[in-house]
C-alpha cells in the first residue's frame, strides 16, 4: 500500500495535535486540581458533581434563613426574657402597696416605681432590631407597635403576622413572636369573664373564677349578682332574675346559662358586684390598673380595693405565665434551629466528601500520566519532524 505525502504528514500533525491535546488536559486537570472539569472529562461522574453542587448550594442557602431566624428570635428571647422579669416585679410591688400601715406618699412612691416598670416594659415591647424593624409588631414592623391613647390605655398597632423562615426541605420556622401573642392576649385570670366591685361592698369576698361550663347552652351578658338577706339573686343585663342561690354557700359554685360562678368569701347582705365577658386580658393594662388602684385613696384597703387586688394579681399572673410561655417557644425555636443546623453542617460534610471522591485529581496519578504523555509527545513530534524532512533526492 502507498502512502501518499500529504496523507503522511496529515497523519502525523493528527498525532502531535492529539499529544498536545491529552498533555493541556492533564496540565488543567493539575492546574485547576479537579478531575473533572467539563462533562466530557467524565459525563456519569460530572452528573453527580451537578446534583452535590445544588445540594450543597441549597443547603448554604438554609443555614443562612437559620442565621437570619437565630438572630431575630435570640433578640426576642431576651427581651421576653427581660418581659418576664419584670411583669413578676410588679407583684411583689403591688401586695406591698396594699398595706394598711403605708402612708398616701409611701404609696404613691410605689405607684411611681410601678410606673417606671410599666414604661420599661413599654420600651421592651417596642425594641427594634439592627435593621430599625420593630421585633413585636407581627408583620408591622415598620411602626411602633404600643403606645397610650388618649384614654391613657395602652393599644397594639401591629398584628397577628408570622415571619417564616424555610430551615430545611418542608420545614418552616416562625422566627418572630407578635406582640399581642406575648404581652396582650393573656387569659383573663378568672376564666372567660372579668368582674366590677362597687365602693358600696361591705363583704370580704371576690370572684375566684367565672368560666363557661356548657357552650350549648351558655348566653353572653353582663350579670349582676345581689346578695338579699341569705340568699345570692343573679339577674342578665335587663335586670330579669336567672337564679337564686337559697341559703348561698360560697363553698359551692353558682351555676346558670352554661356557665359556673365560684366566690372567695361571702357578701354581706346588700353587696352586690356584677361580671361581663372578658376571656384575654393585657398585662399592660393590668399594671395600668393596679397603678390606678394604688394611687386611689377611696379604694385602698377597702374590701372593694381588696377585691379588685384580688383579680390584678390573678390577671398579673396569668400575664407573667403569658410571657414566659412565648418566651418558651422563641427557646423551643432556637433549639430546633440548632439541631437543623447540625444536620446541614453533617450533610455539607457528607456532600463534599462525595465530591472529592468524583472529582479531585489524584496527583501521583495525574503526574505518572503527564510524564508519559510528555514522553509520547516528544517522540511524535521527533518521528514527525525526522519524518517530515526526508527526499528522494537524499537517496538518489
Amino acid at each position: 500500500m502507498r502512502i501518499s505525502t500529504s496523507q503522511m504528514f496529515n497523519q502525523s500533525i493528527n498525532s502531535v495535535l492529539d499529544k498536545q491535546t491529552s498533555t493541556s488536559k492533564i496540565l488543567d486537570q493539575l492546574s485547576s486540581g479537579k478531575r473533572v472539569n467539563t462533562a466530557g472529562d467524565d459525563p456519569v461522574a460530572a452528573v453527580g458533581i451537578d446534583n452535590l453542587n445544588q445540594q450543597n448550594a441549597l443547603v448554604d442557602q438554609f443555614m443562612k434563613n437559620i442565621d437570619y431566624a437565630k438572630n431575630r428570635l435570640g433578640l426576642s428571647e431576651s427581651k421576653l426574657g427581660t418581659a418576664e422579669t419584670l411583669v413578676a416585679s410588679t407583684r411583689e410591688q403591688v401586695i406591698r402597696a396594699i398595706n394598711g400601715g403605708l402612708s398616701s406618699s409611701e404609696r404613691q412612691m410605689i405607684a411611681d416605681e410601678l410606673r417606671g416598670t410599666l414604661e420599661e416594659l413599654l420600651a421592651v415591647a417596642n425594641t427594634k432590631d439592627e435593621s430599625g424593624n420593630y421585633i413585636f409588631g407581627g408583620n408591622e414592623t415598620g411602626k411602633q407597635p404600643f403606645a397610650f391613647d388618649n384614654a391613657g390605655n395602652i393599644v397594639y398597632s401591629g398584628d397577628s403576622g408570622a415571619r417564616d423562615s424555610i430551615i430545611a426541605s418542608g420545614v418552616v420556622v416562625e422566627t418572630n413572636i407578635a406582640g399581642d401573642k406575648a404581652f396582650m392576649n393573656a387569659p383573663s385570670g378568672l376564666g372567660d369573664y372579668s368582674a366590677n366591685y362597687l365602693a358600696s361592698q361591705v363583704g370580704d369576698f371576690s370572684v375566684d373564677s367565672a368560666k363557661i361550663t356548657n357552650p350549648a347552652t351558655y348566653v353572653e351578658d353582663t350579670y349582676t349578682f345581689t346578695m338579699v338577706g341569705a340568699n345570692l339573686e343573679v339577674r342578665d343585663s335587663s335586670s330579669a332574675l336567672v337564679t337564686t342561690e337559697v341559703g348561698f354557700d360560697p363553698a359551692n359554685p353558682v351555676s346558670f346559662n352554661g356557665m359556673e360562678v365560684k366566690l372567695d368569701g361571702l357578701p354581706e347582705a346588700g353587696d352586690s358586684f356584677s361580671i361581663a365577658p372578658q376571656s384575654e386580658v393585657s398585662i399592660l393594662d393590668t399594671i395600668n390598673q393596679a397603678i390606678a388602684l394604688i394611687e386611689d385613696p377611696n379604694k385602698v384597703n377597702t374590701p372593694q380595693g381588696v377585691s379588685e387586688l384580688a383579680q390584678i394579681l390573678n390577671n398579673i399572673d396569668s400575664g407573667v405565665n403569658q410571657i414566659s410561655i412565648a418566651r418558651s417557644e422563641t427557646g423551643n425555636s432556637l433549639k430546633s434551629l440548632e439541631s437543623y443546623s447540625t444536620q446541614h453542617v453533617e450533610e455539607k460534610v457528607v456532600n463534599s466528601s462525595t465530591l472529592s471522591m468524583l472529582e479531585d485529581l489524584d496527583y501521583a496519578s495525574a503526574i505518572t500520566e503527564f510524564e508519559k504523555q510528555q514522553l509520547a509527545l516528544n517522540a511524535v513530534s521527533s518521528v514527525f519532524s525526522k519524518v517530515g524532512s526526508v527526499s528522494l533526492f537524499d537517496y538518489i
